[in-house]
């Protein structure tokens, strides 16, 4: 048995004709994670022991003993899972890739993780990350980088960047990431997974550390899209924890995935082939619009012609909404705390050593943009462009069902390349914040790779939809999968 390799649905099965146990295959990931991570980094924590499902080890054994396959009512009984370390799970640390986190325990589960413990879930760990999510290469963890499994001198993408390299190494079956401006997808294109940012309000973000709460929504990382409807099944719903949520009901998000995609009206747009474009990318990118037509899609040619304007509006916006909320760790409440003799000078000891660079540089931006002269010249005209850009997928949704483009300009870049130009690093996430501006779902699905460096690199393909159009966008990435 090859555990590298088993998707959700294939460990199922494997309980199901009993050719091994829950309890089996949890030690078995933890020993290829105990050989494998100290290389590789792509977890934070270990959990040698198991945070285990409200269902014991026993029981879940016994469950698939007695019936021969998984309870109705837990959907992904025994499946094992790596969590990205911004995202709580009560009585372990969470640290948010940050020291100023490092010794925190959490108190409570995150709602995303209440929910996968009722379908029976398997936690093996917490993951690296981009600190607080603040980055596009998993380099700026305090802990240090998390490497690409496809070649250990690149980087994994970020912020979510030890969950999509857990899962591509085969050390986890599905991972969960955040998504504030491409976490999920970025890294999800340069580790060759499915990734997929969910509509905001669609999965609960109360247990995730948040940055910047209009921005940030939880998802998961799997080895193929039917994964990712089904770990959406059970994360997706309201919560009272959290009145952004959608009181919709959560359908069965595998029940139409091979449905044709035959007359499908497909976008493309024109402000995602342009300048900055890897020729390669492109060329890729391309081949996966003509499998779509070759189902029985139609690409439509479409503008989204504030597009320039996203990359400024979102660090603006998001920069903002960090300087607020990264004012709560002052030393005095929890986490770090450096002693100075006074007050002020605790909080300003604690901020400096607790806070990385691209930290602190975010902040310093977000301050500067709400400061006194600066609000109406930055931050407000930076939400007047949010609204522009929102309204350019709105008219965009009116001739088309989805819309398609790169995830990333590039494939995965060298460590340490990119670390010492900042812009050149936000310029990796130019066709994924846009999404987030707007609150839309988007998945990166592989479609294909190129050589570089005597490495194969994948590359990633992403789909668009409308708000709470999951649907959509699971059932374009299975048919383009599945015939590809």
């Amino acid at each position: 048995m090859d555990i590298k390799k088993l998707t959700i649905k294939s460990t199922l099965e494997g309980y199901a004709k009993k050719d091994f146990s829950p309890e089996e295959l949890r030690s078995e990931f933890l020993k290829l994670i105990e050989k494998e991570n100290p290389v590789l980094n792509a977890y934070l924590e270990v959990f040698s022991e198991g945070v285990l499902p409200l269902l014991t080890p026993t029981v879940l054994n016994n469950n698939f003993r007695a019936v021969g396959s998984p309870q109705s009512g837990h959907p992904l009984l025994g499946i094992p899972c790596a969590i990205k370390d911004n995202i709580l799970i009560d009585g372990t640390r969470c640290t948010a890739g940050s020291r100023i986190l490092e010794d925190y325990v959490s108190a409570y589960d995150a709602t995303a993780i209440k929910k996968l413990r009722d379908s029976g879930t398997v936690f093996l760990g917490k993951t690296n990350l981009d600190e607080f999510a603040m980055g596009s290469s998993t380099e700026n963890s305090a802990f240090g980088p998390t490497k690409n499994p496809h070649d250990l001198t690149r980087v994994p993408g970020g912020t979510s960047g030890g969950s999509a390299a857990a899962v591509a190494a085969g050390l986890a079956v599905f991972a969960l990431g955040s998504d504030m401006g491409g976490s999920i997808r970025q890294p999800s294109s340069f580790c060759g997974v499915v990734g997929l940012r969910t509509t905001y309000g669609r999965v609960s973000r109360h247990g995730l550390v948040s940055v910047a709460p209009s921005l940030d929504q939880i998802g998961p990382i799997t080895k193929n899209v039917f994964d990712s409807a089904l770990v959406l099944n059970s994360i997706g719903g309201q919560d009272r924890f959290d009145s952004n949520t959608s009181p919709d009901r959560v359908r069965d998000y595998t029940q139409n995935l091979s449905k044709s995609i035959k007359g499908l009206r497909v976008g493309v747009p024109k402000e995602y082939f342009g300048e900055g474009l890897d020729p390669e990318v492109e060329k890729t990118v391309n081949k996966a619009i003509l499998k779509l037509q070759s189902l029985g899609a139609e690409a439509v040619d479409i503008s989204l012609p504030h597009s320039e304007y996203a990359l400024a509006a979102y660090y603006i916006i998001m920069t903002s909404e960090a300087s607020a909320n990264l004012a709560r760790y002052d030393g005095i409440k929890y986490g770090l705390s450096s002693k100075a003799g006074d007050l002020l000078n605790t909080y300003l000891k604690t901020r400096e050593e607790g806070f990385g660079e691209e930290v602190r540089r975010r902040i310093m931006l977000g301050t500067y943009a709400l400061s006194a002269g600066y609000y109406d010249a930055y931050y407000k005209k930076a939400l007047e462009v949010r609204t522009l850009i929102k309204k350019d997928f709105d008219e965009a949704f009116k001739k088309v069902d989805v819309i398609v483009g790169p995830t990333s300009p590039t494939v995965a870049f060298k460590l340490g390349e990119k670390t010492a130009d900042p812009l050149t690093m936000y310029l990796s996430d130019i066709y994924t914040v846009a999404i987030n501006l707007a609150g839309i779902p988007a998945l990166s699905v592989p479609c294909g790779s190129f050589n570089k460096e005597d490495k194969s690199l994948p590359v990633g393909f992403q789909i668009i939809g409308r708000h709470f159009d999951e649907e959509g966008i699971l059932r374009v990435a299975y048919n383009f999968e599945n015939n590809s």
